[in-house]
């Protein structure tokens, strides 16, 4: 069913209270980052990078048509699904790569969104899960101006205070200044989530240096007169793909989480 579809993916989220929609604007799989918990097999070539926006309208519209007529709570696995998460949650950007690299992303959000409205959908929260390395083009900023027309928030990711653990969680060469100034861009431009990862190394994670310096680039869009909605503190959930990563213990979240709220952030722990 779901598993021939190109774009389109979905699970059942106690987290979002039902079903959370996925759009995988990445088949192809490419990323400028390269973290070391990353799911993604990239040994395994991807698909074509060119978005085929009819499809992604036709997979969107079977998989909400199917929710609506309570077709799809007849399959595996979402037929163990609890009466009270049967219903769209959410959707979410999210899927094998950096969703705003995609060619083709503004058009790609706003097919989303129409489809979203010919379902009446329009109160089922709508998100973007990006890195944040690619605010500053113009094409980006055309896709989070219909996202943020939408209603839709974005979700930043920040799971560093330093450039030398920012290269290291992320595996990337970028420079972390360009994150932090999109982040304070978006912040003051659009409804902006920070995602925080957090994990460890052969039993090392990050310091409390480390941590305090993550603390204070939140302090610091704040600052500048942006504005952050919360920020989300988690760890892996998964054996990764690198076997010297490991996730960190609950209290060691919550205090991290709690170094955000010292600085006026709200802040959560997955």
């Amino acid at each position: 069913m779901l598993g021939d579809n190109r774009y389109v993916y979905a699970v059942v989220s106690r987290r979002v209270g039902g079903l959370s929609i996925g759009i995988n604007l990445n088949p192809d799989k490419a990323c400028n980052f390269d973290c070391p918990y990353c799911q993604v097999d990239r040994t395994i070539p991807g698909g074509n990078r060119q978005i085929d926006l009819e499809i992604l309208s036709a997979e969107l519209e079977s998989l909400l048509a199917m929710v609506i007529a309570g077709d799809l709570w007849e399959h595996a696995p979402f037929n163990t699904a609890a009466p009270a998460l049967r219903r769209v949650g959410d959707i979410s950007f999210a899927g094998d790569g950096e969703p705003t690299a995609a060619p083709g992303f503004a058009a790609a959000v706003a097919a989303v969104v129409d489809v979203r409205a010919r379902y009446g959908l329009e109160d089922v929260p709508l998100s973007l899960l990006t890195n944040a390395t690619l605010f500053h083009r113009d094409k980006v900023r055309a896709g989070l101006d219909v996202l943020s027309a939408a209603g839709g928030q974005v979700w930043a990711k920040l799971d560093a205070g330093t450039e030398d653990w920012f290269h290291r969680v992320d595996g990337t060469t970028l420079a972390f200044d360009r994150v932090l100034r999109n982040i304070e861009w978006a912040s003051k431009n659009h409804t902006v989530l920070i995602q925080s990862m957090f994990h460890a190394f052969d039993g090392e994670g990050p310091t409390d240096a480390e941590v305090v310096a993550w603390a204070g680039r939140l302090r610091a869009v704040l600052a500048s007169g942006g504005e952050l909605v919360g920020v989300q503190v988690y760890t892996v959930a998964r054996e990764p793909a690198d076997a010297s990563v490991s996730a960190l213990e609950r209290p060691r979240l919550e205090w991290i989480a709690q170094q955000a709220n010292d600085v006026g952030v709200s802040a959560s722990v997955y």
